[in-house]
């Protein structure tokens, strides 16, 4: 105090304007979208939305999510758009050694390994990527395969994932799954009934969610190959 009673003229430190300011940084970004998935006896459909975002800013309203790895397998991505290029480009280099090495195709189930293997092998540092992968296994039958960021895989006949996952599982649990209901009479699913399912989810998230919407692509898996069908979403 007697410093400042000698120099009336100087005035108190001013600590708020020197104060340390932390700065964050995150490396990855959220693209958005969303993957459905569902499996029949001896088919699988897997469909994804085309909107590619970030914040409130659109990208572009036609982007291809789905990946055809070989002609019974299937992959769907969504999120951090240029992890899922990177990812994309290494399953598909991997499996071009595979069919050199062993003059064949990857099987799904390889395929669904394979993957998971690469997943926890960046465990550290994940990829920022909602994985699923939908197609026929050994047996011709249909099957569909999630995964968390580090690489577990659960199989399963229906999963949902993306930025509206959480809107559209419950909708496949309650029409597909048959959860918490008594009563039901349980019919085996058709490719039919699995399209329109998977429409009728797409309308409802793309009502609620801001990153999901434009149109949706679907891919049909048979034992006879791959159909392509597409079906329009809100653009707002």
């Amino acid at each position: 105090m007697a410093l400042f009673a000698e120099n009336p003229g100087r005035s108190l430190p001013d600590y708020e304007t020197g104060a340390t300011k932390m700065k964050s940084f995150s490396p990855y970004a959220d693209n958005g979208g969303s993957v459905i998935a569902l499996a029949g006896d001896d088919f699988c459909v897997i469909a994804a939305d085309t909107r590619l975002s970030a914040g409130f800013s659109i990208y572009t309203r036609e982007q291809q999510k789905l990946f055809p790895l070989s002609k019974t397998t299937i992959l769907g991505c969504s999120g951090c758009w240029c992890d899922t290029l990177t990812l994309t480009r290494l399953l598909t280099a991997r499996m071009q050694m595979y069919k050199h090495e062993h003059q064949k195709e990857m099987t799904t189930p390889a395929v669904a390994q394979m993957l998971s293997t690469m997943l926890y092998y960046k465990r550290f540092f994940p990829y920022y990527v909602s994985n699923i992968i939908g197609g026929i296994n050994n047996e011709g039958k249909g099957c569909v395969y999630s995964y968390d960021p580090i690489g577990h895989c659960e199989v399963t006949k229906y999963r949902a994932g993306g930025s509206a996952g959480a809107l559209l599982q419950p909708l496949l649990d309650n029409q597909v799954g048959y959860k918490n209901q008594e009563g039901v009479e349980v019919t085996p699913l058709t490719e039919e009934k699995a399209i329109s399912i998977i429409k009728d989810v797409f309308i409802s998230a793309a009502e609620r969610d801001i990153y999901t919407g434009d149109s949706i692509s679907i891919k049909i898996v048979t034992k006879d190959g791959v159909k392509d069908s597409s079906f329009a979403l809100r653009r707002d």
